[in-house]
């Protein structure tokens, strides 16, 4: 949780500047693209994939930096990756929203709310076809429930009896629109049981808490059957990094802030533990802004890699 935290943090001032909207001017940055940090829901990551394997799979959504960590990405290529490097993860050219590192089981971020669901049901039909055991943990936020990728994710699971765990990281907020304002009936956990996805609801800001659900849920998943976790959170920041998210209440950003789930576990553990933790963030995360800065550009002729070729003639 540290180490997302510190990372989100070090991004966040990299960024600054980086996108002329929600009023900001544009301006140098070291950020290449759009950065959505999801600052107060560490939690939800550190307590889900604590109970993952190696050979266990992800998907995310743009929100991704501390799913991706929580999964074993490193720090370093993930802040190269974000600084258009050619030493990032994805050869600088994922950026933020689509960061990915199959050698941890991270298959993808994806700017499309809610179509990381998708691929999170291919993978895990693909995983029991093949019978390897591993299984799939799919990260989405509440906006998500509101799209059809979310019924077809949910329906495929159960009616295949898949190998995923959906994990519901819900801030509350869907971009710049409160999510209960436009979402009817019961909600998330509701809807994942009306179609035959048993699961449970946990407070996503107590990081013992999820990560003791999210352990029962995914014995069950690896029993064979499909499981849902409805973590609710909050996000601290705005919807990119640049949004005031003037349009928010202070007073319910200030009691959110009150229950930073870093706070919330820090009170479980020793003082001097949690001290020497945040320091060697901090140490870890300067270690990757520097490395950034000094990696190299990639060669333009990487360009033209990993492009499909559809064989039409251009002119």
């Amino acid at each position: 949780m540290a180490r997302i935290r510190a990372f989100e943090n070090a991004a966040e001032e990299a960024s600054r500047g980086s996108v002329a909207a929600f009023g900001a001017t544009a301006a140098r940055s070291d950020v290449r693209g759009p950065l959505h940090l999801s600052t107060g829901q560490e939690a939800v990551p550190a307590g889900v994939c604590i109970n993952l394997s190696r050979e266990d799979l992800l998907t995310s959504t743009h929100r991704g930096h501390g799913h991706t960590l929580a999964k074993g990405a490193s720090m370093e290529k993930m802040m190269c990756e974000l600084f258009g490097r050619a030493t990032g993860c994805n050869g600088g050219k994922g950026g933020s929203m689509h960061i990915a590192d199959f050698s941890v089981g991270m298959l993808g971020a994806n700017g499309v709310v809610a179509d990381g669901m998708p691929i999170a049901v291919g993978a895990a039909h693909a995983l029991k076809i093949r019978g390897q055991g591993a299984i799939v943990a799919c990260f989405f936020g509440d906006g998500a429930i509101n799209r059809g990728p979310f019924l077809e994710a949910l329906n495929w699971a159960a009616v295949f009896r898949l190998p995923v765990l959906f994990v519901c990281e819900d801030n509350r907020w869907s971009a710049t629109t409160p999510t209960g304002s436009m979402t009817a009936g019961g909600g998330a956990l509701a809807r994942a049981r009306a179609i035959g996805v048993p699961g449970e609801e946990v407070d996503g800001n107590d990081v013992f808490a999820v990560d003791a659900a999210a352990a029962a849920l995914i014995a069950r998943v690896r029993a064979g059957e499909p499981q849902f976790l409805h973590a609710v959170t909050y996000r601290f920041k705005g919807h990119v990094s640049v949004d005031a998210a003037a349009y928010r209440d202070g007073e319910e950003v200030s009691r959110a802030l009150e229950n930073d789930p870093l706070r919330v576990a820090a009170k479980q553990v020793n003082a001097i533990v949690a001290a020497r933790i945040h320091n060697e963030a901090e140490k870890e995360v300067q270690r990757a802004l520097e490395a950034a800065a000094a990696a190299p550009w990639p060669a333009p002729e990487e360009a033209y890699r990993d492009i499909q070729d559809t064989g039409a003639q251009w002119r």
